[in-house]
């Protein structure tokens, strides 16, 4: 569903491994069916259950670089010798249709899309404390013991640049973690700016009485 004309916003939602930042985003897109979530192309093999389009859009490392040398990508990154991006057509012309999007990406995605589109919300979610992170990670029982401490190195740089970001979420409890995500989202639809767009017609004819 989108909004009754007007752009759409473009909420960028970062945060280290183990904080919680996919379930919270699933939940959220649940919740509100104004908001849209933007689906990344990647060189990554295709693994078993995931589906072209839904997952990811699965390309060659040839097409990949092809998007690159065009100027597709809001961001793009080699993660581990795959190519991850975010396609710029999608995203805006998602938003010129007045449609709410949700970018999830890592730090340094998240600065490269404030650069191109500084308009954007951002969003950086921590988990309460080093401790509960490494239970988490350790709780999932999908990493090698290597696997967790390289996450919790990579923890520790990623939380560093939770300043550079418009809100923190903490992630103690997941209610109360998603109802401050979903509060942001409100409240910036509430914006002067936005409900000025949206409500125009509605503010001209209350101000032309009497």
């Amino acid at each position: 569903m989108s909004q009754a004309g007007g752009q759409g916003t473009l909420f960028v939602i970062s945060a280290p491994s183990g904080a919680g930042k996919t379930s919270l985003v699933s939940e959220m897109l649940r919740q509100d069916s104004k908001l849209g979530v933007s689906v990344s192309h990647t060189t990554r093999p295709m693994r078993e259950g995931e589906h072209d389009g839904v997952n990811y859009h699965f390309v060659s490392r040839d097409e990949f670089e092809a998007m690159i040398g065009q100027g597709d990508f809001l961001e793009h990154a080699d993660v581990f010798g795959n190519y991850y991006g975010t396609s710029q057509v999608w995203v805006r012309d998602t938003l010129a249709k007045g449609q709410d999007v949700i970018l999830e990406i890592d730090w340094q995605g998240a600065e490269q899309v404030r650069r191109l589109l500084p308009e954007c919300v951002s969003i950086f979610i921590v988990p309460p404390s080093a401790d509960v992170l490494r239970q988490r990670l350790v709780g999932r029982g999908t990493d090698a013991a290597d696997v967790v401490e390289r996450r919790l190195a990579e923890a520790e740089e990623e939380c560093r640049h939770a300043v550079e970001f418009d809100y923190l979420v903490v992630n103690d409890d997941f209610q109360d973690a998603l109802v401050d995500l979903l509060a942001i989202v409100r409240s910036h639809r509430l914006k002067m700016a936005v409900q000025q767009v949206r409500h125009g017609s509605l503010l001209a004819g209350l101000s032309s009485q009497g």
